[in-house]
């Protein structure tokens, strides 16, 4: 790692954590030369290709999909908070696939699956720009399944 300060490029790490807003390791170094000290943050490299509807390829961006996530929860009871712990999550789910490429089919099935069990506003609002509804029967068609189905939770829960 180059100090920022004398641009040496060798110093010892005095201090590692966990960063508690994101997937990142805090480290305090120390430069051998100057001996100034200062922060870095490291932080996983998620190379994964999403392959587009259209058939291009983009780098997977975890802010890309906290926009979609924010846009879906806006006016819901999703934090901000929960909405990033989701995007981790996601995030980590495609890490741990070792796959190189993803279509985008797949990460919106990965939101929808979650969004459905948080919250039926935001899977709705969240459907509706995955799935690209063509009139409101299709989405009504949505509306009655993400019902039934919490449905099926709800009775469940109180049976029990």
């Amino acid at each position: 790692m180059r100090c920022p300060f004398c641009g040496h490029l060798e110093s010892k790490v005095t201090d590692s954590r966990n960063a508690t807003d994101t997937n990142a390791v805090r480290r305090r170094r120390e430069c051998l030369t100057c001996l100034r000290r200062f922060t870095t943050f490291e932080t996983v490299d998620l190379t994964i290709q999403v392959r587009k509807r259209d058939g291009h390829y983009e780098d997977f961006h975890q802010e890309k999909l906290i926009k979609g996530l924010d846009a879906a929860c806006r006016h819901t009871r999703i934090s901000h908070d929960v909405v990033r712990s989701l995007a981790d999550k996601i995030a980590a789910d495609l890490l741990e696939r070792q796959v190189r490429e993803v279509d985008t089919t797949e990460i919106g099935e990965m939101v929808m699956n979650h969004l459905k069990d948080l919250d039926t506003v935001a899977y709705i609002r969240f459907a509706c720009v995955y799935r690209r509804f063509k009139d409101v029967d299709e989405l009504r068609d949505a509306i009655e399944l993400v019902s039934e189905s919490k449905e099926k939770v709800d009775h469940g829960t109180h049976e029990g």
